[in-house]
């Protein structure tokens, strides 16, 4: 007789930084579907929160929406504790946020603007995973970072977004190794191109156009590009039950761009 598979989450709450965006949205939603109740955050397209939620709670689970800048420490520690005072406890982290990314040629970038990067992300992602490691180390929970397929093969213009996100997955995987003594878990999901998200700001933008995106769409093995339900999968894959035996490891999401 097979033994019967504990479910993918227990009880308690994710709590989904950047969870109105585009991706942040379908990672939401997933776990949702999945069981969980969550607390997701937003910047200022709170409408774009709310319907979320809305969503969420048609789905028959839990949800709120906090706004919250991530570089201020203390109000990221305030909405992080306050999520793991909710009914079960906080048993999954998610950082699904970055700034806009501008692409320009290394030679380019001032360095300001690359310390600004830095502070807007990677200080941005520790602020949350430093909050969050208590609470986890007391649900034996799971971080998981969104970071960016840039990270294992180099593409032209794209460092601002490559050498921030470079340093999150060394955070994810300093914790993986530090913390799994304590139950935590941390890993990461890299992005190709994802027709979600800062996708569309980059087109609105003019940095992509349609020979663009067919280029790319040819430069990948699936010859496609992919979708935010897809990266979805994903984070809620590494974040369950299911990934219960893996830690400090980066799925790539990417139709296969580092091959």
């Amino acid at each position: 007789m097979s033994k019967e598979r504990a479910p993918l989450f227990p009880a308690g709450t994710a709590f989904v930084a950047g969870g109105s965006g585009g991706i942040g949205s379908a990672i939401s939603l997933a776990l949702a579907e999945a069981g969980s109740n969550v607390v997701l955050t937003y910047n200022k397209n709170r409408a774009r929160a709310e319907d979320v939620v809305g969503q969420i709670r048609a789905l028959g689970r839990e949800a709120s929406a906090v706004q919250l800048t991530l570089e201020d420490t203390d109000a990221v520690k305030s909405a992080v504790d306050a999520a793991a005072g909710n009914d079960g406890g906080l048993h999954t982290v998610i950082y699904a946020v970055g700034p806009f990314v501008h692409l320009k040629f290394m030679s380019k970038v001032e360095p300001a603007q690359l310390k600004e990067y830095l502070l807007g992300d990677t200080m941005a992602c520790y602020n949350l995973v430093h909050a969050a490691i208590p609470h986890l180390r007391a649900t034996h929970g799971s971080l998981v970072a969104i970071t960016t397929t840039a990270t294992a093969r180099w593409a032209n213009q794209d460092g601002l977004s490559a050498i921030p996100k470079s340093a999150v997955n060394s955070l994810l995987r300093g914790i993986a190794r530090e913390e799994g003594r304590f139950g935590i878990r941390a890993n990461m999901v890299a992005l190709g191109i994802i027709e979600a998200g800062m996708f569309t700001k980059t087109i609105e933008e003019g940095y992509i156009d349609e020979r663009y995106l067919k280029a790319m769409a040819q430069n990948v093995p699936l010859q496609r590009l992919g979708t935010a339900e897809e990266v979805a999968d994903a984070t809620v894959f590494l974040a369950s039950s299911r990934a219960g035996y893996t830690t400090g490891q980066v799925l790539y999401v990417d139709g296969g761009y580092p091959l």
